[in-house]
């Protein structure tokens, strides 16, 4: 009797053991968790800074040119000509 005693209370030690890992283990992968969520927040904000910051720097590409600088020349001639067939477009739907 006393090796089915020792037996079981080796498989108990074992289970109680697998239970404290178990726990360990869930408490990490919700760390984890939380972290994620908070990377992919960080990860949203910064690419929300990202297109805002592309937007201003076409816009100042824009002003540049505009002040005279030949670097992008084409490239706001292009965005005026877009800017004059809109509003050409514009003025034909009231005309209506």
């Amino acid at each position: 009797m006393s090796v089915i005693a020792e037996i079981i209370d080796t498989l108990e030690n074992k289970v109680e053991k697998l239970f404290i890992k178990m726990k360990n283990l869930e408490q990490n992968n919700q760390e984890l968790e939380k972290e994620l969520i908070k990377n992919a927040s960080q990860i949203q904000i910064q690419l929300e800074e990202i297109e805002a910051l592309k937007k201003q720097y076409e816009t100042l590409k824009i002003a540049n040119s505009l002040l005279g600088s030949d670097d992008n020349k084409r490239d706001t001639k292009l965005k005026i000509n877009s800017l004059i067939r809109e509003i050409d477009y514009c003025i034909a739907q009231l005309s209506d």
